[in-house]
């Protein structure tokens, strides 16, 4: 099987050219509106995701949804093949051409801006010859119809000098055939796909492995579309020391900031969220008007240069963080559960429900989702109040529409607030529960550990049932996300009487009512310092362990310590 990764400036990057995240229209292209955040449902079937935009993006006020790349491509059940084409027919796994316009028809009743995966970069060729999910037989360098062997740069070599600008953008990323961007049948080939596209209805593009292509070139292409101020989000991977620079394509529309994603994974693991008092330009950062940004993507999770929904509560209040704070233009990631980083999507990309079958479904959990609405209402609102404890506890307003705390550290969180929010019930659209900002724009709450509290002016009392609050006894609050096939539960255990002394026979089992994530609240005394795991038991008794270390906890002083764990494979 042929490498799937490339090094870029020391940093390993997943192969065929990550899935990156989708921004709301900035620059030269179409007006984002007030909805600028982007749900990115990659390798999902597109009768999936037009049913998504239906149930939960439009409803939650998403401007965008990323559909991973449409052409006919390479067969196999990896992730990856969706990245190596074999021609421009709407005809890969994920749906043809008629469940792709249906897609965006839906998508667009619902509210929502449709982003196609775009690979114009190069066609197939690791592996030979062979026929193409749509029936297209190639071999690598003849795509007949459409592109031979003149048609490709002449470099026929692996790239292999990130320093050489030249070998970058003319050889070959992982042996996958180069498409000379240089020539006008090229140009006008990428162009007419992309027409294709708009013609259906697609409302922009987000352009896989950019930093291949020389900045120029995909002006030209550009400039030959149909609307060729139509939004337009590059992948250019920043290297430190690299001979192409993500800068060289502002020119074109917006660039993905992969700078943004590995800094705040750096910042959320051994640093503190203090820091982020200035984050953005002042960190280097590009511009934030043309820069698209995420806490991960396919490629970086699988890389490991930035968090994913293996980190438990880092990942999901990073995301907050994100959604909160007015840099850029989010992109969501939601994918599925993995172990091999080169395994395709469950069932095909068919997503019966969310939190089954290893569908993770990021862009709906609720403290995600609920973010959504507090970006759509506190636009164009600068930062004010900010506060923070010097360490990992921070909070800060936008304007008078909103305001976020977040609390990173392993104790609860009790302060009286500052705001500018008027005086008045909102809801805290994190826990489901309703806060009062007094006349002076103050309020007084407490978040447990790992956790976030979120105000805004759309969201003014809260609706469904609220979180019931915290009781006063002190001890633990499980909760695990943790899928189950049928018959299993997932279960606590750990080193005191109240988790079973070890004795998976004693151990507790957790309530699945939030599926897939498992929650128990065990009383224990104050400043109890506990070890504990989770267990799965099917029907028959079987008991298998999660892996790793002894997870450890504290009790508090008061209260529980809240905590928020995901299963390890």
């Amino acid at each position: 099987m042929p490498p799937r990764t490339r090094r870029a400036a020391g940093v390993t990057v997943a192969l065929a050219a990550a899935a990156l995240t989708v921004q709301a229209p900035q620059a030269s292209a179409v007006p984002p509106g007030t909805k600028d955040v982007t749900a990115v449902l990659f390798e999902w079937k597109f009768d999936s995701v037009a049913k998504a935009c239906t149930d939960s993006l439009g409803p939650a006020g998403y401007g965008f949804v990323q559909v991973s790349p449409p052409q006919e491509h390479v067969q196999g059940s990896q992730w990856w093949t969706s990245y190596q084409p074999v021609s421009y027919k709407i005809a890969g796994r994920l749906g043809d051409r008629t469940a792709f316009k249906n897609m965006i028809d839906t998508c667009h009743a619902a509210g929502v801006k449709v982003i196609a995966d775009s690979v114009v970069n190069h066609m197939a060729g690791q592996d030979g010859s062979g026929v193409g999910t749509g029936g297209s037989a190639y071999s690598k360098y003849n795509y007949p119809g459409l592109y031979s062997g003149a048609d490709m740069d002449d470099c026929r070599a692996t790239i292999s000098n990130y320093q050489d600008k030249a070998n970058v953008q003319n050889c070959e990323l992982v042996q996958l055939a180069d498409l000379d961007t240089g020539e006008d049948y090229v140009r006008g080939k990428i162009a007419g796909y992309l027409n294709d596209l708009l013609s259906l209805g697609v409302d922009g593009f987000r352009i896989d492995a950019a930093k291949h292509m020389p900045a120029a070139d995909l002006a030209n292409i550009k400039s030959r579309l149909t609307n060729p101020s139509v939004y337009w989000k590059q992948e250019a991977i920043y290297g430190a020391g690299e001979a192409v620079s993500p800068s060289e394509y502002l020119g074109n529309g917006d660039v993905q900031e992969f700078r943004y994603a590995r800094d705040l994974k750096r910042v959320f693991q051994n640093e503190n969220l203090a820091y982020l008092k200035n984050f953005g330009e002042a960190w280097g950062h590009m511009p934030s008007g043309q820069s698209g940004v995420f806490v991960d993507n396919h490629d970086t999770e699988r890389g490991g240069d930035t968090l994913s929904y293996k980190d438990g509560s880092a990942y999901t209040l990073a995301s907050v963080f994100m959604l909160a704070w007015p840099y850029g233009s989010p992109d969501v990631h939601s994918g599925y559960e993995w172990t091999d980083k080169d395994a395709g999507p469950p069932n095909g990309g068919t997503v019966n429900a969310c939190y089954a079958d290893g569908w993770k479904c990021q862009h709906a959990w609720r403290e995600i989702s609920s973010m959504v609405a507090f970006r759509n209402t506190a636009r164009g609102q600068g930062v004010v109040n900010w506060w923070d404890n010097g360490g990992d506890q921070i909070a800060f307003g936008r304007g008078t529409k909103a305001y976020v705390a977040i609390n990173h550290e392993g104790a609860a969180l009790t302060r009286t607030f500052q705001t500018s929010l008027a005086a008045g019930d909102y809801c805290d659209v994190q826990s489901g529960r309703n806060v009062t900002v007094n006349s002076s724009g103050q309020f007084t709450a407490t978040l447990a550990a790992g956790t976030a509290l979120a105000l805004h002016t759309g969201a003014r009392t809260c609706s469904g049932t609220p979180v019931p609050p915290p009781s006063g006894d002190t001890g633990a609050s499980f909760g695990v996300n943790a899928t189950t096939s049928w018959g299993q539960n997932v279960y606590v255990v750990g080193n005191q009487a109240a988790l079973g002394n070890w004795n998976t026979g004693s151990a507790l089992k957790l309530d699945p009512a939030a599926y897939p994530v498992w929650k128990l609240d065990v009383t224990m005394p104050a400043g109890t310092a506990f070890e504990y795991k989770y267990v799965r038991k099917d029907a028959a008794g079987n008991v298998t362990w999660e892996s790793g270390a002894n997870r450890t906890a504290t009790v508090p002083a008061s209260g529980k310590v809240v905590l928020d764990d995901t299963w390890r494979s």
